[in-house]
């Protein structure tokens, strides 16, 4: 699979805020086309595998008061479909040897990514060989910057933690060699990831 493929994924959880908040991260993630399929019952999901089966499924285990994995896979419907346990509370590990892969709700989206792109077998787009190459997420953190924002507003706009917007911008002063605002204004202008009329105070 491709970077460019859409992806579908179920989400199947009984609660509204829950299955609700994946959706919505799913339909963010960066680098992926996410197609999330919201499923609030075990008839919702029988009726989505016999339309439409999701590539992967994000299911809590106790779906439907529980949800036999082992069963789900040996059903003709349930076949090739990537089984990952959305994890909102405590949950045994042994229970989750079963399944695929497992996300927490508390995972931020970069984890939730490299899983989904590690189970669609997506290679990482190749990185250009100049130290000056940023990824999409790294020129979203530049933008955010060249804005004025602080690390703890693009946390919550990026929906990231702090540590990793911070890790982040240490990444760009490296690759760049650029350790100040102004200079990466300077970058994002020249390299138009913004228009003048987006930077804070001018």
């Amino acid at each position: 699979m491709k970077n460019n493929d859409v992806i579908r994924v179920g989400v199947a959880e009984a609660s509204v805020i829950i299955r609700s908040g994946v959706v919505y991260t799913l339909k963010h993630l960066p680098n992926l086309r996410i197609l999330p399929v919201a499923l609030a019952s075990p008839d919702a999901l029988n009726d989505c595998l016999r339309t439409q089966a999701p590539h992967i499924l994000f299911v809590n285990p106790a779906f439907g008061g529980f949800f036999d994995v082992g069963r789900f896979k040996n059903d003709a419907l349930g076949k090739g479909v990537r089984v990952v346990a959305l994890v909102s509370s405590f949950t045994d590990s042994a229970l989750l040897n079963k399944y695929d892969d497992s996300v927490s709700i508390f995972d931020d989206p970069d984890v939730i990514s490299q899983k989904i792109s590690r189970l669609q077998h997506i290679e990482p787009e190749e990185e250009d060989d100049s130290s000056e190459s940023l990824s999409q997420r790294e020129k979203e953190i530049v933008i955010c910057v060249v804005k004025g924002m602080t690390n703890k507003e693009m946390a919550g706009k990026l929906f990231l933690s702090i540590h990793t917007v911070i890790t982040h911008r240490r990444n760009i002063s490296r690759k760049l060699q650029i350790h100040s605002a102004a200079g990466l204004t300077i970058y994002a202008i020249v390299n138009k990831l913004v228009e003048l009329s987006d930077v804070k105070g001018l």
